[in-house]
């Protein structure tokens, strides 16, 4: 018999979020409530979510209002910043009574309210650092929050075993640094002995399910606490790093309108190593569900970017600097900002007298040396021992720096173990072991091992008398020791009486290419650390550099470091979520989707449901009337298998075509062999083929060209580039059609094809310039067609013939379902002011499902679409349209459920 806490974690995996208790079904005590929020349902009515998930199934529903949403009374702007850990001291008071808490200077979730406006208040979400027991935590909450404004989250010691250890850091982290599951038990490396023994060892390429269920639960814990103190209307809320990715959807499904941020202080992988994790688009899905996503370098933004478009098929765009994603009608900015030290707290430990004192103490300690520095976490990632072997290897082909040249290596301990780790350890122990046997003598030691906790105060003394820094990592998400070491060998005016800031301001880095901050440091000597050789070659170039070279290397740096601090970073990065989140009560928001599938529609407040009894009502009055419909995607489902029109869809058309009143078009894309086929049964209709080119108003009438151009031998210059990158593009294929051709690439690599269209995009417009053509990319195509046909030019074209003929219109239906379509319904959005129909004429231009449009109104789906113009055929032929219903919603809706239909595509919003 499963238990009640484990079958809520099945519900969980399968994304029934709503299966959940707000403790995720398992029991648990309430630290510190401050006017704790219920879970909401998924969305159904525009707007706020205000449905709530109460615990007692017997207590009444909230009423729909923003109101409910609301937990809090406080008005104004304020910053909710949310990580796994508060940037909170905790220590046991001496006498074990109680606890004492104190800010840590050294963290930068606190150091970034620097960058925050003062009238903007700032509240911090996170754990604890310290084991409280569950009788106190009560006590502690409210005093963190009465304090410091600190919310506390409290996972129980099982869970948070299973987050952190199992999936955080034996799943997500070494991914994250390019390490594929199957790679080593390098994950172990950074695992506490405390790790559960259920968990499937590390290393064994399976991927542990259980794991990321107490993932998405911790995820949920968090979400509670930022509930209990958020005010939607007014709160930016800023997310940081890797343990919180699931956080955004649970945010995004409570509040549409929330406004939220994301920061990954972490590498991303490539597209070939993430696509490895088994849970990849729920985690790239929780992500959109932000406003604005924040990475350290270009690299790790273009990896994300390309990720969601190989597995999401979204492609991202780029306008005056900024770059966003289109999601489901939000925008989802993309920023890229590596985050800086904060300048003041490092120059107070510069004004220090401890700090004076122990830089003389060093000087005379490595007098007549040359010091080469590392500072680093010791880790796996940090690439100690390839820095050992490249001093080696110049300690040996430089050999007069044997005796001179000193690399200090300050190891910072870990606290969790591992075998890799393990490992690496005793690799360093040997080889700086064998490096001062070999070079070492009476009184010089090649290499000085330090592998303990190093004071501020101390590592800045070492930093002072440094010649250089040198950084091997071979991968690490940003990397601030380059930027300490600058500002340090800068000193600060109160130290220049000092000793050791005497004389020109100089430094020298040699930096792995593969750390965050190497691109910002143009003059440092970047290294692949894997390459020892080129490595040495590179230590010695530094230490070996005139000091003119390296004074002007330096005063390069300081210039960076100091005017793009952590003050700045935060700054910048709120600005930008600002911008992003500037039109967010304009819009109508409606949420759909369950699980990690859950995503906000973002719609324009016109934009509206056709109501069926407006358009019949505006439909009876008027006396001329013009139906535009497109056919794939409208008249029958985008993904159905059998295109050819149903006997009903054909008999209402037939209907429609009856009246005298009524001018009725198919626009498609389609050929017009095709079309007249599928249609002979309908004498009146009219047919525009290939997006207008070919037109005949009825079936007994010839097929007219409604192009200038009837010389095709562009085709001739445009089919051979086709051919070429087909050749060279698996998946790809070539559509020829009368008067265009098309080459699709829905099947081949998203990054590849992508990469292909744009390239073929410049070829074509480069051989067809002088020729009478349009070029044009869509969703998976590229296009090439004469000049002026499109769905938007051939609807102008029949109203404007309408007009001539004396039957000027006075009422316009137009309904499409893809970027075609969009033509049309921009078209005929000014046709009043130009005078191609009577004034005050009714516009109904409709899309088929819930997405940005330029249309004004929507229907859901082809059942729908066939459901209104059924009506409208009644309203034509009194007579009932016997045997339409059961048939036709059999036929037309195997496939449409409601706003679902363009997931169900596999191609958002797009259609096509």
């Amino acid at each position: 018999m499963m238990s009640r806490s484990y079958t809520n974690l099945l519900d969980l995996a399968e994304g029934n979020f709503a299966a959940l208790g707000p403790a995720g079904g398992g029991a648990r005590r309430r630290s510190g409530s401050f006017g704790m929020k219920r879970m909401s349902r998924v969305m159904t009515v525009p707007g706020t979510l205000s449905e709530l998930d109460g615990e007692d199934e017997s207590e009444p529903a909230a009423t729909n209002s923003v109101a409910s949403d609301v937990p809090s009374s406080v008005s104004g702007e304020r910053l909710l910043v949310v990580s796994n850990q508060l940037p909170i001291l905790a220590r046991r008071r001496p006498d074990g009574r109680g606890w004492s808490f104190s800010w840590d200077d050294d963290s930068l979730l606190l150091q970034l309210r620097d960058g925050i406006p003062d009238e903007m208040e700032v509240l911090f979400v996170g754990g604890v650092r310290a084991d409280i027991p569950l009788a106190e935590q009560d006590e502690v909450s409210q005093a963190l929050y009465d304090r410091f404004r600190c919310v506390a989250v409290f996972l129980p010691e099982s869970l948070h075993d299973r987050f952190y250890h199992s999936f955080c850091k034996r799943q997500l982290w070494p991914l994250f640094h390019y390490m594929l599951p199957f790679a080593s038990s390098a994950s172990t490396a950074t695992s506490s002995s405390s790790s559960s023994s259920s968990a499937p060892p590390a290393g064994n390429g399976r991927f542990d399910r259980g794991s990321w269920e107490a993932y998405v639960l911790a995820n949920k814990f968090f979400f509670e606490k930022v509930v209990e103190v958020i005010n939607p209307e007014d709160d930016y809320v800023w997310v940081h790093d890797y343990h919180l990715m699931a956080l955004p959807t649970f945010l995004r499904r409570r509040f549409n309108r929330l406004r939220i941020g994301f920061f990954l202080h972490s590498p991303f992988p490539s597209s070939e190593i993430y696509r490895t994790l088994p849970v990849r688009e729920e985690i790239l899905k929780a992500l959109l569900n932000c406003d604005l996503i924040g990475f350290h370098t270009f690299d790790y933004a273009r990896h994300f970017l390309s990720c969601c478009s190989r597995m999401l098929g979204i492609e991202y765009q780029s306008k005056r600097g900024y770059i966003g994603l289109e999601y489901f009608g939000r925008t989802v900015g993309i920023k890229i900002m590596p985050v800086g030290i904060h300048m003041d707290q490092l120059q107070a430990v510069l004004c220090l007298p401890d700090r004076q004192w122990r830089v003389s103490e060093l000087q005379q300690q490595f007098e007549g040396k040359t010091v080469l520095l590392g500072v680093d976490d010791m880790d796996i990632f940090k690439g100690i021992n390839l820095k050992l072997l490249a001093f080696e290897n110049m300690l040996r082909t430089h050999p007069k720096w044997q005796g001179r040249a000193v690399l200090v290596q300050i190891a910072k301990p870990v606290r969790g173990k591992g075998k890799d780790l393990e490992a690496i350890e005793a690799e360093i122990r040997e080889s700086y072991n064998r490096i001062n046997g070999e070079f070492g003598r009476s009184g010089y030691s090649p290499v000085v091992f330090i592998d303990r906790d190093v004071s501020s105060v101390e590592k800045s003394a070492y930093y002072t008398i440094a010649e250089c820094v040198v950084v091997t990592a071979v991968r690490d998400g940003m990397n601030l020791t380059p930027y300490e070491y600058i500002v340090c060998r800068q000193g600060t005016p109160r130290s220049e009486s000092s000793s050791e800031v005497t004389g020109p301001k100089k430094s020298m880095l040699v930096v792995s290419e593969f750390i965050g901050c190497s691109p910002s440091l143009s003059g440092a000597i970047r290294v692949n650390p894997w390459n020892v050789e080129a490595t040495a070659e590179a230590m010695n170039e530094a230490i070996s550099m005139s000091d003119q070279e390296k004074q002007l290397r330096h005063e390069k740096h300081y210039r960076y470091v100091s005017t793009h601090d952590v003050a700045y970073w935060s700054k910048s990065f709120i600005q930008d979520l600002e911008r992003a989140c500037k039109d967010h009560f304009r819009r109508t928001c409606w949420g759909i989707g369950l699980g990690f599938g859950f995503r906000v529609v973002a719609l324009d407040p016109h934009f509206t449901k056709l109501n069926m009894d407006s358009i019949v009502m505006a439909y009876e009055r008027s006396e001329s009337r013009a139906i535009f419909l497109d056919y794939d995607g409208t008249l029958v489902p985008q993904t159905s298998i059998n295109k050819t029109p149903s006997a009903e869809v054909l008999r209402i058309i037939n209907t429609l075509c009856s009246d005298e009143r009524n001018i009725v078009f198919i626009v498609s894309g389609r050929g017009r062999d095709k079309l007249g086929e599928w249609f002979s049964s309908c004498p009146k209709l009219g047919i525009a083929a290939e997006h207008g080119y070919f037109l005949r108003w009825s079936r007994d009438e010839e097929w007219q060209t409604c192009a200038q151009a009837s010389d095709f031998g562009w085709m001739e210059m445009a089919e051979p580039v086709m051919n070429l990158y087909t050749e060279s593009t698996d998946g790809s294929y070539i559509e020829t059609k009368e008067s265009a051709l098309v080459w699709h690439h829905q099947d081949a690599d998203p990054g590849f094809g992508s990469s292909q269209a744009k390239e073929m995009l410049d070829h074509l417009e480069s051989v067809l310039a002088n020729e009478p053509v349009s070029v044009k990319s869509g969703q998976f195509i590229v296009e090439v067609k004469p000049q002026g046909v499109s769905k938007g030019v051939i609807a102008e074209k029949i109203l404007i013939s309408m007009k001539e003929r004396g039957k000027q219109a006075d009422f316009v239906l137009c309904i499409g379902d893809d970027r075609s379509d969009e033509d049309m319904f921009e078209n005929i959005a000014d046709i009043i002011k130009r005078g191609m129909v009577a004034p005050k004429t009714p516009l109904f231009a409709c899309t088929v499902g819930q997405k940005p449009s330029k249309a004004k109104f929507y229907l859901d789906d082809t059942f729908e679409v066939a459901t209104m113009l059924s009506a409208l055929a009644e309203a034509t032929d009194p007579e009932p349209m016997t045997g339409y219903t059961d048939e036709l919603a059999t036929s037309m809706s195997s496939i449409d459920i409601g706003g679902e239909q363009s997931q169900s595509r596999g191609r958002p919003f797009d259609g096509l």
